[in-house]
C-alpha cells in the first residue's frame, strides 16, 4: 500500500513530501463537497514535487456536463498530473460512462492516468451506487478507481461499505490490472482493516493534519507516523491476518518456476501468476514479493481457483515467498 495525502496548496504539499507521502493529491475542500484546485496551484505543486513522486489532481464531484469535465481532464494532462480523479454523485450510469470515455480521449498523448471515482455514501444523496465501481471503471476505460466518501459527520468509509465488500472490489480491480485506491476519513485505527483489504493506495487528510482536523493543515510528523504504521503492517510486525499452516511439498512431475514480483504491483503479480498457470499446470510456482500483504492477495487468488499454497516464508533478504501448486 502506498500513501496518498490530500493537499490544498504548496505548503501542505511540501509537508506531505517531508513526511514521506508517495502521492500528493491536490484538491479544493472549500468548493462544494469537494472540488478542483485552481490550475496555478496544481502547476505550482507539480513543479515542486520530485519526479520520483506522484502529483495527482482530484476534480471532486463533477457536473453532468461531458464537455466541461473533458476540458478539465485535458488541463490535468497538460499540467502533467500523474493522475486525474473524476468523481460521480448524482449522475446516471450511462452519463458517467460517457464522461469517462470523453475524459480518456482528452488524455490522448499525455501520460496522465484516468481514475474513476464513486463515493461510498452516495446512497445518502440518491447518487450512483458505489458497488458499480468495477463496471464503471471497465466501461469508462479507466486506469484505476477510487472509493471515497463525502459526508463530514464523523462517519468514514467503513460505515458505508464493509471490509468484505471493499475487499471484493479491490481484488477484482487488481485482477483486471487496475490501480485501486480507498479513502474517506480514514485513521490509523482503520489500518488493520485496510491492510487486510490491501488496496494499492490509501488516501488520507484529517489523519495527517496537525491536530487531526482536516481544516488545520497537513503536518509532516503526522504523515511520517501514518506511513510508519503502514510499513509495520506490510512487514508483518503488526499482524493483520491469522497465520496459515505450512505443508511440505509433495512429489510432482513438473518443474519449479519463480516469479519475481518485487518490482511489480499486486495486479502485475496476479496477472503473471494467472498467465503462468494457464500455460503450465504441472510446475510449482514460487512467487517472490516485497511484503506480507501482497502475499495474502496471492493466497486468496489461489484459494479462489483451487490451487494449493504449499509454503509461505520470509527469505534472508526479507522478501516474502509463497509456493503455489496449480490445480491440475
Amino acid at each position: 500500500m502506498i500513501l496518498m495525502v490530500s493537499v490544498q496548496n504548496l505548503e501542505e504539499a511540501l509537508q506531505a513530501l517531508e513526511g514521506g507521502a508517495d502521492i500528493v493529491d491536490v484538491k479544493n475542500l472549500q468548493e462544494a463537497l469537494v472540488g478542483s484546485a485552481n490550475p496555478w496551484v496544481v502547476k505550482e505543486v507539480r513543479e515542486a514535487v520530485p519526479q520520483g513522486h506522484h502529483a495527482s489532481v482530484t476534480l471532486g464531484v463533477v457536473p453532468n456536463q461531458v464537455g466541461t469535465v473533458a476540458m478539465a481532464v485535458y488541463a490535468a494532462g497538460l499540467l502533467n498530473a500523474t493522475s486525474v480523479k473524476v468523481g460521480f454523485m448524482k449522475t446516471e450510469y450511462d452519463v458517467a460512462v460517457e464522461t469517462l470515455l470523453a475524459s480518456r480521449r482528452a488524455l490522448e498523448g499525455s501520460e496522465t492516468k484516468l481514475i474513476g471515482s464513486l463515493f461510498a455514501d452516495n446512497p445518502l444523496y440518491d447518487g450512483l451506487d458505489p458497488h458499480r465501481m468495477i463496471d464503471l471503471s471497465k466501461d469508462g476505460d479507466c486506469d484505476g478507481f477510487l472509493i471515497d466518501t463525502l459526508t463530514k459527520d464523523g462517519r468514514n468509509l467503513f460505515d458505508f461499505i464493509g471490509e468484505q465488500g471493499l475487499r471484493d472490489m479491490v481484488f477484482e480491480g487488481k485482477q483486471l490490472g487496475m490501480s485501486t485506491a480507498l479513502s474517506g476519513h480514514l485513521k490509523v485505527e482503520d489500518l488493520d482493516e485496510l491492510a487486510r483489504i490491501n488496496p494499492d493506495i490509501v488516501g488520507v487528510r484529517g489523519a495527517v493534519c496537525s491536530k487531526g482536523d482536516r481544516n488545520d493543515g497537513v503536518h509532516w510528523e503526522a504523515v511520517a507516523e501514518f506511513k510508519r504504521q503502514v510499513a509495520l503492517r506490510e512487514t508483518g510486525e503488526v499482524a493483520v491476518h491469522p497465520t496459515t499452516n505450512r505443508v511440505s511439498v509433495n512429489g510432482s512431475s513438473g518443474g519449479w518456476l519463480i516469479i519475481d514480483g518485487t518490482g511489480k504491483t499486486c495486479a502485475g503479480i496476479l496477472a503473471a501468476l494467472s498467465e503462468q498457470v494457464e500455460r503450465d499446470r504441472e510446475s510449482f510456482v514460487e512467487v517472490v514479493m516485497p511484503d506480507v500483504l501482497n502475499a495474502y492477495d496471492v493466497i486468496v487468488w489461489a484459494e479462489k481457483r483451487g490451487h494449493r499454497i504449499l509454503t509461505q516464508r520470509r527469505d534472508a533478504a526479507g522478501a516474502m515467498r509463497v509456493l503455489v501448486q496449480p490445480y491440475p
